[in-house]
């Protein structure tokens, strides 16, 4: 079993940053790989970014750089570094694990937080 617990979510003005964070706990969580979700109201969940067990990272073409995602795998925390942010970003996002390797379906993930609510301001 892992648990997710995810923070840092907020309300923004168009063009600022936030820090989203990840706490997981359980077995061998350094071992999963990490992916970020995100789900505005009346649309479907959309991957947003993954980062692999051992480091390799996936975004979707349309992140075309203004997210960045890490691990501290001492601490056991993932980020979400979210920059330039746009009123399309507003969003509950969640964080989700899988054993080892990246997957960009919401489908193919074992465990999730409950998400922290990101509300960006035009």
């Amino acid at each position: 079993q892992v648990q997710l617990v995810e923070s840092g979510g907020g309300l923004v003005q168009a063009g600022a940053s936030l820090r989203l964070s990840c706490a997981a706990s359980g077995h061998s969580v350094v071992v999963y790989a990490i992916a970020w979700f995100r789900q505005a109201p009346g649309k479907e969940r959309e991957f947003v970014a993954a980062i692999d067990a051992s480091g390799p990272i996936q975004y979707p073409e349309w992140v075309k750089g203004r997210f960045i995602v890490s691990r501290d795998n001492a601490k056991a925390i993932y980020y979400l570094q979210m920059n330039n942010l746009k009123p399309e970003d507003t969003a509950r996002y969640y964080c989700a694990a899988r054993p080892v390797t990246i997957a960009t379906r919401d489908s193919e993930y074992d465990y999730w937080g409950q998400g922290t609510q990101v509300i960006v301001s035009s």
